[in-house]
């Protein structure tokens, strides 16, 4: 049975957009749609921290979490652990966390225990910096390239895609090296992929005399 503090943390995140009126819930809503359990559970947590003004120390919150889960094999091993009661796992989210988190950081991981959601805090967190990278106008692009670009590659590349995104949104970039391609750039943004490689114009050059 679900505890009675989890059900409540449950109502708080999943059930706080119903008892607003539509104009307050929409100025609280994040700017992208995610779906899936998931994002249910980080969109409602983004909703109560924005209408909170917390939402970057929710998220501050929730990357401590994630990071001590990857980096305390107990701990990651107890949110993964099935055999131990929601109740009791409910109410030790709520002792471990509350006097050093917000009430919403609090309430969603007492929510997820309640749930037997726990194992998942991972990705209820990737899905919470999805909607806080797309509040703040951040578009991801990776570079892919057969040698570490310098700095001032780095720099030019970022500007050039610029002029690729919508006006307002900021280039978020990160670089990878791989041999593989043996020369120029694969480029990553968002959900369009631009292969410049030098393996690239091989393989279409193949394609081409088949």
């Amino acid at each position: 049975m679900i505890s009675s503090s989890a059900t409540r943390a449950s109502r708080a995140l999943l059930g706080s957009a119903s008892r607003r009126s539509m104009s307050t819930a929409a100025d609280h809503k994040p700017k992208i749609d995610l779906y899936g359990i998931h994002a249910r559970y980080a969109n409602a947590a983004y909703v109560a921290a924005s209408k909170s003004s917390i939402l970057d120390q929710v998220e501050t919150e929730l990357l401590a979490i994630r990071k001590t889960a990857a980096d305390s094999p107990k701990f990651g091993n107890y949110l993964k652990n099935p055999t131990i009661a929601r109740d009791k796992k409910a109410a030790a989210m709520k002792e471990m966390l509350e006097a050093k988190m917000s009430p919403v950081t609090v309430n969603l991981m007492t929510a997820l225990a309640g749930n037997a959601r726990l194992a998942e805090t991972d990705k209820v967190v990737g899905a919470y910096l999805e909607l806080m990278k797309a509040n703040r106008g951040e578009v991801e692009a990776t570079i892919t390239s057969a040698e570490p670009l310098t700095k001032a590659q780095a720099d030019a590349v970022t500007a050039a895609m610029k002029g690729q995104v919508e006006e307002g949104k900021k280039v978020v970039l990160s670089t990878t090296v791989d041999p593989s391609i043996l020369g120029g750039l694969q480029v990553q943004i968002g959900d369009q992929f631009l292969d410049l490689s030098v393996s690239g114009k091989i393989a279409s050059m193949s394609r081409n005399l088949v």
